[in-house]
Formats: structure tokens, C-alpha cells, sequence
């Protein structure tokens, strides 16, 4: 897990207004399988951030496949 990893919540969090399936962005490494996470609207716009325990969430794609495009991608150009 590395800041800027896309997750998405595998629980409900009612007491924080999400829902299993939403998707943060990891910002933070706060302990060992403790995250901080801020989740966005489709404007960018934080509307929760919150510590989580890996068990709460899953990696959709991590930021190292964003900055590091394996060799094959690079190439197609």
C-alpha cells in the first residue's frame, strides 16, 4: 500500500455517511495497516477523510502502475 493507491471501501460506515464501494485515495500512512484516506467528489472536493484499518478496504490500483508504466506501455508510443 502507497499514498496515492486508489481503495474502495469493503464495509458500510454509517457512523461517517459511507458505504461499501466508495472510492478514496490513500493519503497518508499513519501506522503499520493503518491508512488515512480522503474520499472526493467527481470535483475533487474532500468530503470525508478517516483513518483506516486495511481490513476496512481493498487497492483498486496502486499509484506505482500510475507513475511507473510497465515497458510494454511505453512501447506502443
Amino acid at each position: 500500500m502507497k499514498i496515492l493507491d486508489l481503495v474502495t471501501l469493503t464495509q458500510d460506515l454509517p457512523d461517517r455517511a459511507l458505504s461499501r464501494g466508495e472510492v478514496g485515495t490513500v493519503v497518508e500512512v499513519l501506522a503499520p495497516g493503518v491508512y488515512e484516506v480522503e474520499f472526493s467528489d467527481d470535483e475533487g472536493q474532500a468530503y470525508a477523510m478517516l483513518a483506516l484499518h486495511v481490513n476496512q478496504f481493498t487497492i483498486l490500483n496502486s499509484s506505482q502502475n500510475l507513475l511507473h508504466p510497465a515497458k510494454k506501455d511505453l512501447d506502443t508510443y
